[in-house]
């Protein structure tokens, strides 16, 4: 008889108590304890002999490093995110808002695969998960699609299909029989997480979990989730948008930071290669307001347009307002250019827009914000063909930004004609197309500029 045992566990970090109490010890939050049933079991349903097998340690100069093969999807911007691949043996955690397009993403890349996947549903049905993949106009042979959520029910099904790939939509549907809570809590999460792991590291299968988020935009579930598995991915965008942005969190087999851009279409996401072009909005005649910042995420440098508004208050209290940037660094440049550079703007509402629904946290934006700011407040169009890439220091100073040559080269690819950039940016001596405008102080650009 297995033995059962109830214990309390926290909602909000994953942790245990004895008993019930107001304030969680560990994360300080209050009323977050709940309830749960264990059943602790001698055996679990996936063992296998290399998990039990006992390693020794070995001296750090006599490890062996051996290349591991990575699988190649035919989705180049998902490549990129993990670092080249999926790694065999690793479990991604794939984590966005309902309808931002992860179960797309997830059907589009195991119909393209050549080899065995399983894709297990816990949320849709298989007739359902058919119409998506018609409604797309994809088809693959190598797809098995089983919608389970019984984790050892599932473990059967892998034995029979043996897959190369296991997707698993959604961790917060699966519940195990060795825990008595329901689906979606602490310790079901805990456990059924644990048991994919161990499959994963065990038979060396790629596995794919997708998670869901809370209001705040964190991954539903016990933190230490993220902890578990190998790489997370938050799949980020505005559904009143038609872009996507896939960005990397933690990965350890790959550079976090790193982003993939998709289209959102009636086909599905289509892969954005050249996302500059597209984030940069057309316009007939130029505009004030509208600054070109070239930003770096990860190793992928991107052209982002910024547009300010600069207007009286009408109502007393001036607003503040920014979508794609944050708003205390926009009032810390606010208050640089209301002290450095004399610009009254304590009275004027400001807006500060990020085009194409991206967040950027890039420092290499301030200087095209100061820009955009300028622009609106003068309401003179800044010249065109050129771009910026500087951060702002509290004294007022342009700072130089880390992979300024890769900025650099960028520009010039796109047909810029002028970057300005701080003054005292390291550059190599190779010649470029590209005029640099190098400045030291807010007060030089405002004289360039205006």
């Amino acid at each position: 008889m297995a033995k059962v045992k109830k214990a309390f566990f926290c909602q909000n970090c994953g942790a245990q108590q004895a008993q019930w109490q107001g304030q969680c010890n560990a994360c300080k939050e209050w009323n977050t304890l709940v309830e749960e049933i264990i059943e602790k079991e001698s055996t679990k349903e996936w063992e296998t002999a290399s998990s039990k097998e006992i390693t020794s340690p070995i001296r750090m100069d006599a490890i062996e490093i051996a290349e591991v093969p990575r699988i190649k999807t035919k989705d180049e911007e998902l490549n990129r995110v993990l670092g080249g691949g999926l790694v065999p043996g690793s479990v991604i955690l794939l984590g966005g808002e309902p309808g931002i397009g992860k179960s797309t993403l997830l059907l589009q890349v195991s119909l393209s695969l050549t080899t065995n996947v399983l894709y297990v549903s816990g949320e849709e049905s298989q007739q359902q998960i058919k119409l998506r993949a018609d409604r797309m106009g994809l088809s693959g042979k190598n797809c098995f699609v089983l919608s389970q959520t019984e984790t050892q029910k599932i473990f059967q099904q892998i034995q029979k299909v043996k897959p190369d790939l296991l997707i698993v939509d959604s961790i917060q549907t699966l519940h195990s029989n060795y825990i008595e809570s329901g689906a979606g809590s602490v310790s079901q999460i805990r456990a059924t997480a644990g048991e994919l792991i161990q499959f994963a590291k065990s038979t060396n299968t790629p596995v794919i979990l997708v998670g869901h988020i809370t209001k705040d935009g964190n991954i539903a579930g016990p933190k230490i989730l993220e902890h578990m598995v190998d790489t997370v991915l938050q799949f980020e965008g505005d559904r009143n948008h038609i872009y996507r942005i896939l960005r990397a969190q933690k990965n350890r087999f790959g550079a976090t930071s790193e982003i993939g851009i998709y289209e959102m279409i009636t086909q599905g996401l289509r892969q954005v290669t050249n996302p500059s072009e597209v984030l940069i909005s057309e316009k007939e005649e130029s505009l004030s307001g509208h600054a070109i910042a070239a930003t770096v995420e990860g190793i992928r440098p991107l052209m982002i347009e910024v547009q300010a508004l600069v207007s009286t208050a009408v109502y007393g209290t001036p607003q503040r307002s920014s979508t794609g940037f944050n708003a205390k660094r926009l009032n810390m440049l606010l208050a640089v250019l209301e002290k450095r550079a004399g610009f009254a703007l304590g009275s004027k509402d400001v807006f500060i827009n990020i085009t194409g629904g991206m967040n950027i946290e890039d420092p290499a934006l301030d200087l095209a914000v100061i820009a955009a700011l300028l622009s609106s407040y003068h309401d003179i169009p800044l010249p065109q063909n050129t771009c910026f890439a500087a951060e702002i220091g509290l004294s007022g100073e342009i700072r130089p930004v880390a992979k300024a040559e890769i900025r650099i080269q960028e520009a010039e690819k796109l047909g810029y004609e002028n970057i300005a950039i701080s003054k005292f940016s390291k550059l190599g001596s190779a010649s470029k197309s590209i005029k640099i405008q190098a400045f030291s102080k807010v007060e030089n650009l405002v004289e360039f500029l205006f």
